[in-house]
């Protein structure tokens, strides 16, 4: 009896080959995988053509509410953007595919699984440490990696030869992955860090110059750091994903260092998370105090790391949940925001556990700060620096006034004399003076 394989199925030219081959070059009984993220329009159409390409069984799975929740929001949270820009769409979806393989594996009884990932990318890392994680039993296979070493154009020949049911459209010059939660555009003339990315990269996003004159105003609820919508969490998602790229807001244009080593140039669109981390931002802003603010800065490196890298499954990024999910108790909520011309603007926020306090803060009357404990809290701050330049010497620095060049003496008339420097007074015409008489 032949050994089953569970296929990860996009339902494209890969994939659509890899069931075909995987039966006939390595003898597998196929089970296909599909699983909408956001990005599948037919999974019926997507379904049939696993089927007709060979499968035995075609599971077809809408994951996209488990995306969000379980994985999105607990990554907004932690505040989790690689080298502080990409919000990890890609990243994200990929445990979450991982999970679902090793349960559909448990349930058919297959003792493999199989990802269309190639063998100089991260996605392959993400799908064979994560399926290691939970099903360390299991064998992982990727045929584009393992074997399968076809071109494009030979693998048209092939679907042709075995009439694999494919709908053979004009190549992307981009390759392109996209889910709720963001879309990624790399390869072909982005590889130019140069270039600017031409408008065709772009589905999600107006071009700024084409975005609404008026900009829109929203109000975002949160609860313990998780966004409230009326209508469910991945429905939230997508509205702000149409909202946002109406006006141009998601865009991110950067250079990542990829898990395997290399640079990369990618592009991304992902308004909907540009938008809710900037407003949780904010919010956190609000409540957090300051050392669990900065230390928290630390956690959301450390986080996006973790989960670029496909280390999603371990007890490291479980144990940093646990002090993310401390933090946000108290991250509740509302926060108002601008989406104009390609910015998303946070305009206003409040909680009822905000920490700003105005009859502190404020400089007009009524301000409740006791500026006399200031001259204590300021001696102690400074006695350390003090102590040291008592015994071990005043801190060195070069001298700014070397000779009387420098130096505007200044009577009842004002300015005396023009000792300023003549260079200064060109470089800087008024402002010298300016700054002088104060």
């Amino acid at each position: 009896m032949a050994e089953k394989i569970v296929l990860a199925f996009s339902g494209g030219l890969d994939t659509t080959v890899a069931v075909k081959w995987l039966i006939e070059e390595r003898g597998f009984d196929v089970i296909a995988l599909t699983i909408d993220l956001g990005s599948q329009p037919d999974l019926a159409a997507i379904r049939q053509r696993a089927l007709s390409a060979g499968a035995s069984r075609a599971y077809v799975l809408d994951a996209r509410t488990p995306f969000i929740e379980r994985f999105c929001w607990p990554a907004l949270r932690a505040g989790a953007l690689y080298q502080g820009q990409y919000p990890l769409a890609t990243a994200l979806g990929r445990p979450l595919i991982a999970q679902l393989l090793v349960e559909v594996a448990a349930r058919e009884g297959a003792t493999w699984v199989a990802h269309g990932s190639t063998g100089k990318g991260n996605d392959q890392v993400r799908f064979d440490v994560a399926v290691g994680a939970l099903a360390p039993q299991l064998k992982v296979l990727a045929p584009l990696r393992d074997g399968m070493s076809m071109t494009r154009e030979e693998e048209i020949v092939y679907a042709g030869q075995h009439e694999l049911p494919i709908d053979v459209k004009p190549e992307s010059p981009y390759s392109v992955d996209e889910n709720l939660w963001g879309r990624s555009i790399e390869a072909g003339v982005l590889e130019d860090a140069l270039l600017i990315p031409p408008e065709d990269a772009f589905r999600w996003t107006s071009p700024v110059d084409y975005a609404p004159a008026s900009p829109l105003f929203l109000e975002l609820d949160f609860e313990k750091g998780v966004p409230m919508g009326q209508s469910g969490s991945a429905s939230l998602v997508a509205e702000l994903n149409r909202l946002g790229g109406l006006h141009g807001v998601g865009r991110i244009d950067m250079i990542e260092d990829r898990f395997v080593g290399i640079k990369s140039r990618e592009v991304y669109e992902a308004p909907a998370a540009v938008i809710l981390h900037a407003a949780h931002r904010a919010l956190e802003d609000l409540v957090l105090d300051g050392e669990a603010a900065r230390f928290k800065t630390s956690v959301a490196q450390e986080y996006a790391r973790l989960v670029y890298q496909g280390k999603w499954f371990t007890s490291h990024r479980r144990n940093l949940d646990a002090y993310v999910l401390s933090t946000q108790e108290a991250v509740t909520g509302r926060v108002r925001v601008k989406l104009h011309k390609g910015t998303a603007q946070v305009l206003g926020r409040s909680s009822p556990y905000s920490l700003y306090r105005p009859m502190l803060a404020t400089y007009s009357a009524g301000d409740e700060f006791d500026h006399q404990a200031a001259v204590g809290f300021i001696k102690l701050v400074g006695l350390p620096v003090r102590t040291q330049a008592e015994v071990q010497g005043i801190a060195e620095t070069e001298p700014l006034l070397e000779d009387d060049r420098h130096v505007v003496e200044v009577g009842p008339g004002g300015l005396e004399g023009s000792l300023v420097e003549p260079v200064l007074r060109a470089a800087v015409p008024g402002v010298v003076d300016a700054d002088l008489r104060r």
